[in-house]
Protein backbone atom coordinates (compact mmCIF):
# COMPACT_ATOMS: atom_id res chain seq x y z
CA UNK A 1 0.00 0.00 0.00
CA UNK A 2 1.33 3.71 -0.80
CA UNK A 3 0.51 5.98 1.50
CA UNK A 4 -1.74 8.86 1.78
CA UNK A 5 -5.02 6.42 0.35
CA UNK A 6 -7.79 7.48 2.00
CA UNK A 7 -11.69 7.08 1.18
CA UNK A 8 -13.79 9.85 2.06
CA UNK A 9 -17.27 9.79 1.35
CA UNK A 10 -20.06 13.09 1.56
CA UNK A 11 -23.17 12.10 2.30
CA UNK A 12 -27.05 13.64 2.54
CA UNK A 13 -30.33 14.58 0.77
CA UNK A 14 -30.84 16.85 -2.14
CA UNK A 15 -30.24 20.38 -1.63
CA UNK A 16 -27.61 19.64 1.29
CA UNK A 17 -24.78 20.95 -0.58
CA UNK A 18 -22.52 17.28 -1.00
CA UNK A 19 -21.52 18.83 -4.61
CA UNK A 20 -20.40 22.43 -3.39
CA UNK A 21 -18.32 20.17 -0.78
CA UNK A 22 -16.82 18.00 -2.85
CA UNK A 23 -15.68 20.79 -5.22
CA UNK A 24 -14.18 22.68 -2.02
CA UNK A 25 -12.61 19.70 -1.24
CA UNK A 26 -10.93 19.11 -4.50
CA UNK A 27 -9.85 22.57 -5.05
CA UNK A 28 -8.22 22.53 -1.67
CA UNK A 29 -5.77 19.30 -2.74
CA UNK A 30 -5.19 20.95 -5.93
CA UNK A 31 -4.05 24.33 -4.07
CA UNK A 32 -1.85 22.17 -2.08
CA UNK A 33 -0.44 21.09 -5.85
CA UNK A 34 -1.35 17.80 -5.74
CA UNK A 35 -2.85 15.91 -9.11
CA UNK A 36 -6.44 16.04 -8.66
CA UNK A 37 -9.44 15.37 -11.38
CA UNK A 38 -13.18 15.12 -10.55
CA UNK A 39 -15.97 12.40 -11.93
CA UNK A 40 -19.56 12.76 -12.99
CA UNK A 41 -21.91 10.50 -14.51
CA UNK A 42 -23.18 10.46 -17.85
CA UNK A 43 -26.96 10.83 -16.88
CA UNK A 44 -26.64 13.68 -14.92
CA UNK A 45 -26.98 16.65 -17.45
CA UNK A 46 -28.97 18.62 -15.34
CA UNK A 47 -26.93 21.60 -15.68
CA UNK A 48 -23.75 21.00 -18.12
CA UNK A 49 -23.09 18.12 -20.38
CA UNK A 50 -18.92 18.15 -19.10
CA UNK A 51 -18.75 20.03 -15.53
CA UNK A 52 -20.04 19.41 -12.10
CA UNK A 53 -22.25 21.72 -10.80
CA UNK A 54 -23.75 22.57 -8.00
CA UNK A 55 -27.27 23.57 -7.23
CA UNK A 56 -25.98 27.19 -6.23
CA UNK A 57 -24.06 27.71 -9.73
CA UNK A 58 -20.28 26.25 -8.59
CA UNK A 59 -19.19 24.51 -11.33
CA UNK A 60 -16.01 22.43 -12.36
CA UNK A 61 -14.93 20.73 -15.39
CA UNK A 62 -15.04 16.69 -15.00
CA UNK A 63 -14.72 13.62 -16.82
CA UNK A 64 -18.13 12.40 -17.85
CA UNK A 65 -18.35 8.57 -17.60
CA UNK A 66 -20.89 6.24 -18.27
CA UNK A 67 -23.05 4.73 -15.39
CA UNK A 68 -22.02 0.93 -16.41
CA UNK A 69 -19.38 -1.78 -16.19
CA UNK A 70 -17.38 0.31 -18.91
CA UNK A 71 -17.44 3.55 -16.83
CA UNK A 72 -16.25 2.12 -13.72
CA UNK A 73 -13.74 0.70 -15.05
CA UNK A 74 -12.68 3.83 -17.06
CA UNK A 75 -12.38 5.19 -13.72
CA UNK A 76 -9.78 3.34 -12.64
CA UNK A 77 -7.61 3.25 -15.68
CA UNK A 78 -8.17 7.07 -15.99
CA UNK A 79 -6.70 8.04 -12.33
CA UNK A 80 -3.62 5.24 -13.12
CA UNK A 81 -2.46 6.72 -16.24
CA UNK A 82 -2.90 10.51 -15.25
CA UNK A 83 -1.46 9.66 -12.10
CA UNK A 84 -4.05 11.32 -10.24
CA UNK A 85 -3.51 11.34 -6.34
CA UNK A 86 -6.67 12.68 -5.52
CA UNK A 87 -10.14 12.21 -7.37
CA UNK A 88 -13.74 13.04 -6.49
CA UNK A 89 -16.52 11.18 -8.14
CA UNK A 90 -19.86 13.01 -8.11
CA UNK A 91 -23.76 11.53 -7.52
CA UNK A 92 -21.78 8.10 -6.99
CA UNK A 93 -25.12 6.51 -6.39
CA UNK A 94 -26.10 6.14 -10.19
CA UNK A 95 -22.79 3.81 -10.56
CA UNK A 96 -23.20 -0.19 -10.43
CA UNK A 97 -21.87 -1.59 -6.93
CA UNK A 98 -18.40 -2.67 -8.65
CA UNK A 99 -17.71 1.00 -7.91
CA UNK A 100 -17.11 0.49 -4.59
CA UNK A 101 -14.74 -2.45 -4.99
CA UNK A 102 -12.89 0.15 -7.62
CA UNK A 103 -12.47 3.16 -5.30
CA UNK A 104 -11.76 1.38 -2.13
CA UNK A 105 -8.96 -0.52 -4.67
CA UNK A 106 -7.66 2.95 -5.53
CA UNK A 107 -7.33 4.21 -1.83
CA UNK A 108 -5.57 0.91 -1.24
CA UNK A 109 -3.46 2.05 -4.03
CA UNK A 110 -2.55 5.93 -2.44
CA UNK A 111 -5.32 7.75 -4.62
CA UNK A 112 -7.40 10.16 -1.87
CA UNK A 113 -10.82 9.44 -3.17
CA UNK A 114 -13.74 11.96 -2.66
CA UNK A 115 -17.27 10.14 -3.07
CA UNK A 116 -20.08 12.21 -3.00
CA UNK A 117 -23.77 10.78 -2.88
CA UNK A 118 -27.14 10.95 -2.27
CA UNK A 119 -27.93 8.39 1.22
CA UNK A 120 -31.38 7.90 0.44
CA UNK A 121 -33.53 7.55 -2.80
CA UNK A 122 -37.05 9.34 -2.70
CA UNK A 123 -38.89 6.22 -0.60
CA UNK A 124 -36.51 6.70 2.10
CA UNK A 125 -34.62 3.67 1.11
CA UNK A 126 -30.89 3.38 1.10
CA UNK A 127 -29.20 3.72 -2.21
CA UNK A 128 -26.82 0.28 -1.86
CA UNK A 129 -23.76 1.90 -3.56
CA UNK A 130 -23.78 4.78 -0.86
CA UNK A 131 -24.49 2.15 1.97
CA UNK A 132 -21.90 0.17 0.83
CA UNK A 133 -19.39 2.87 0.65
CA UNK A 134 -20.00 4.27 3.61
CA UNK A 135 -19.13 1.59 5.33
CA UNK A 136 -15.76 1.43 3.65
CA UNK A 137 -14.99 4.70 4.75
CA UNK A 138 -12.35 6.37 6.53
CA UNK A 139 -14.05 9.45 6.95
CA UNK A 140 -17.87 10.61 6.49
CA UNK A 141 -19.43 13.75 5.76
CA UNK A 142 -23.15 13.63 6.22
CA UNK A 143 -24.69 17.19 5.21
CA UNK A 144 -27.91 18.29 5.86
CA UNK A 145 -30.42 20.29 4.18
CA UNK A 146 -33.12 22.53 5.19
CA UNK A 147 -36.85 20.73 5.63
CA UNK A 148 -38.80 23.37 3.32
CA UNK A 149 -42.33 22.48 5.02
CA UNK A 150 -40.70 23.36 9.06
CA UNK A 151 -37.45 24.67 8.57
CA UNK A 152 -35.93 21.57 10.64
CA UNK A 153 -32.45 19.64 9.26
CA UNK A 154 -33.72 17.60 6.65
CA UNK A 155 -32.13 14.12 5.93
CA UNK A 156 -34.61 13.26 2.77
CA UNK A 157 -35.52 13.89 -0.83
CA UNK A 158 -39.15 14.72 -1.32
CA UNK A 159 -39.98 13.81 -5.22
CA UNK A 160 -42.48 15.67 -6.20
CA UNK A 161 -44.98 15.10 -9.29
CA UNK A 162 -47.46 18.46 -10.02
CA UNK A 163 -46.23 19.26 -6.94
CA UNK A 164 -47.19 16.16 -4.99
CA UNK A 165 -45.61 13.43 -3.37
CA UNK A 166 -44.39 10.94 -6.11
CA UNK A 167 -46.13 7.61 -5.44
CA UNK A 168 -43.92 4.36 -4.15
CA UNK A 169 -44.38 3.00 -7.34
CA UNK A 170 -42.41 5.38 -9.32
CA UNK A 171 -39.04 4.65 -10.70
CA UNK A 172 -35.85 5.17 -8.15
CA UNK A 173 -33.79 6.96 -10.67
CA UNK A 174 -35.05 10.66 -12.16
CA UNK A 175 -32.18 13.01 -12.48
CA UNK A 176 -33.91 16.50 -11.59
CA UNK A 177 -33.34 19.38 -9.47
CA UNK A 178 -35.54 21.79 -7.59
CA UNK A 179 -39.06 21.50 -10.21
CA UNK A 180 -38.81 17.92 -9.02
CA UNK A 181 -37.32 17.37 -5.40
CA UNK A 182 -37.47 19.08 -2.23
CA UNK A 183 -35.27 18.39 1.13
CA UNK A 184 -37.89 16.99 4.06
CA UNK A 185 -37.37 15.93 7.82
CA UNK A 186 -38.84 12.65 8.66
CA UNK A 187 -41.57 14.32 10.15
CA UNK A 188 -42.49 15.46 6.42
CA UNK A 189 -41.23 13.39 3.90
CA UNK A 190 -44.15 11.47 2.17
CA UNK A 191 -44.54 8.18 0.28
CA UNK A 192 -48.00 7.97 -0.43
Amino acid sequence: MHPGGFLEVITGPMFAGKTTELIKRIERQMFAKRKAALFKPAIDNRYSEDEIVAHNGLRYEAFVIPTDEEGVRTIGEITKRENFEVIGIDEVQFFPMSIVETLDRLADDGVYVIASGLNLDFKGDPFPVTRELLVRADNIVYLTAVCTVCGRPATRSQRLIDGKPAPRDSPVILVGGRESYEARCRLHHEVP
